[in-house]
């Protein structure tokens, strides 16, 4: 007869084929299921635009011109796109854990200030070491912001939902108390850092372009994320936690381990994300940075159908439709603002197919 702790490893522990058959089928569903809604989304915005006495062509056509017409357009969408990402990709593993965390937005603001800290504190040091304490302090950051609603929900019961969304706002406003405190540039007109050394800029990835290494930092990440979520031990029990909790207990599946560990890694994820921001786009620290990045984020993760490998082509889409909305009101005066109509509908018609997904696998 199989022991009580034998039995219990039989069922915790994945089984190779049938793991890589379930991701490529997820994955399968996530983009088939986004692709639907951004096509959707296009000819509902289609509408609008003729509604506001525009042809939605030559307004589709300036968006594209806008987000790829030349390469600096390429690297500004891409640069873009990568905080999403690194969002996108902790959010989705929470998710999977049926952990609603929306504090990125938050973790993102705690690791940008914890990047310029040891930027500026580390930048007389040679080689590649002030670069790498800068976005190893940023992922610590943000992984202890994430910790303080894990605690929340572990040992006081507090929904994560409420303390992550609370806990966005005393990130925000740490920024601001920083800036205008011992983080602020004397004689600023407005409340920023002094610019971090150059030797913690994140290096180009193509050389007369502003592309960062930020973009590949977010690939890896989600291809990190995948690894985890579909070839670990751990990926396993977040997603028997997250699809069925009593199954998870039954099998002695630790929810404390799967919840703490889950938002330490998006929250370090989210760290990096702000550190990018500051290290390879502003190149100082500033109020407001990382307003919205948090929340478009999750936006990502549920248009990827909470797959870390579908997060990269959807925040690439965010990326580039919010880099092509600019010069689309630029060039023919159609208001970037429709980007977020845009960005909306899609995520209507996403969940909306979840939803009818979820319906007929009951029926």
């Amino acid at each position: 007869m199989m022991s009580t702790d034998d039995s219990t490893m039989a069922i915790t522990r994945p089984e190779p084929l049938i793991d890589r058959i379930l991701q490529r089928l997820t994955l399968a569903r996530a983009l088939r299921d986004a692709s639907l809604a951004v096509l959707l989304a296009f000819g509902l915005t289609a509408i609008f635009i003729m509604m506001s006495g525009h042809n939605p062509a030559v307004a589709f056509g300036h968006m594209a011109i806008g987000a790829f017409g030349s390469a600096d357009a390429v690297a500004f969408a891409l640069n873009k796109s990568a905080p999403y990402i690194l969002a996108a990709a902790g959010v989705a593993l929470c998710f999977r854990a049926r952990i609603i965390s929306i504090g990125a937005e938050g973790q993102i603001a705690v690791g940008g200030i914890c990047a310029t800290w040891a930027a500026l504190h580390t930048g007389d040091l040679s080689g590649p070491l002030p670069l790498l304490m800068s976005l190893l302090s940023a992922a610590i950051g943000g992984a202890l912001w994430a910790f303080l609603a894990a605690a929340l929900r572990i040992w006081r019961g507090v929904n994560e939902v409420i303390s992550t969304l609370m806990l966005n706002f005393v990130g925000l406003l740490l920024v601001g108390e920083m800036l205008n405190g011992p983080m602020g540039e004397p004689g600023a007109g407005f409340p920023q850092s002094p610019v971090v050394p150059e030797s913690t800029f994140l290096p180009l990835l193509i050389s007369n372009t502003d592309l960062t290494i930020g973009i590949l930092l977010a690939i890896f990440a989600c291809m990190a994320v995948a690894f985890l979520l579909w070839r670990t031990p751990f990926g396993f029990s977040t997603r028997m936690l997250g699809a069925s909790p009593s199954a998870a207990r039954y099998s002695g599946v630790s929810q404390t381990h799967v919840v703490i560990v889950a938002m330490l890694i998006a929250g370090g994820l989210a760290g990096v994300a702000g550190a990018i921001e500051v290290l390879g786009v502003q190149s100082r620290l500033i109020e407001g940075f990382s307003v919205g990045f948090g929340f478009k984020g999750v936006a990502v993760a549920l248009l990827a159908g909470l797959d870390p490998l579908a997060v990269i082509p959807a925040g690439l889409f965010f990326g580039f439709v919010e880099a092509g909305a600019l010069a689309m009101q630029r060039d023919i005066g159609v208001p970037s603002s429709l980007v977020y109509v845009l960005q909306g509908l899609t995520m209507v018609f996403v969940l909306c197919a979840r939803g009818l997904d979820r319906r007929h696998k009951r029926v």
